[in-house]
């Protein structure tokens, strides 16, 4: 039984951790169609130079991965725009006071907040279709992203955002 306790806690660990997507596409529009991409003209994610390449490296794999090939004269643009924001992570050591006599009791307790806040990225990824410029595929991807973490993590992170955002791709009617 302990067993069993143990593993449902590592499984909610690992879910609040992972990043979230949701999806929307137009219901119209034939997927496979599409076989070749290249990156928005006006592509600008909002990172800094070094988070952009990291994604943008993430981004050509998977599309590879998916049967896309990059071209001059694409099917569809990929754009990506990323939000930070920071969230309460929750984290608080309780203090209590209270007190009674007789039949009558009182108490009072709040939460301290401890440690800092968690930062998340939400990246946005539209697929537009080229020909009749307008947006065929969007996912939006929320996650926790550290910042503080070494290079590689940084890349590994993003690896996971773009692999949950292409994960609804093509979507299933």
């Amino acid at each position: 039984m302990r067993l069993v306790k143990y593993s449902f806690l590592l499984l909610f660990i690992a879910a609040c951790n992972s990043p979230q997507a949701v999806y929307d596409y137009d219901q119209k529009v034939n997927f496979n169609q599409y076989s070749t991409y290249a990156l928005f003209p006006d592509y600008r994610p909002g990172l800094s130079q070094l988070e952009e390449s990291r994604l943008t490296e993430s981004l050509k794999t998977a599309m590879q991965d998916k049967g896309f090939s990059m071209s001059e004269d694409p099917g569809i643009y990929v754009n990506v725009y990323t939000q930070q924001y920071e969230q309460d992570n929750r984290s608080r050591v309780g203090v209590g006071l209270g007190g009674g006599g007789g039949n009558v009791g009182v108490g009072v307790s709040g939460g301290i907040p401890i440690g800092q806040m968690d930062t998340y990225l939400k990246l946005t990824f539209d697929f537009i279709d080229v020909e009749k410029d307008m947006l065929v595929w969007q996912a939006i991807v929320e996650s926790p992203f550290n910042f503080d973490a070494n290079p590689q993590q940084r890349k590994e992170r993003f690896d996971k955002i773009v692999a949950k955002a292409l994960e609804g791709y093509p979507p299933k009617k």
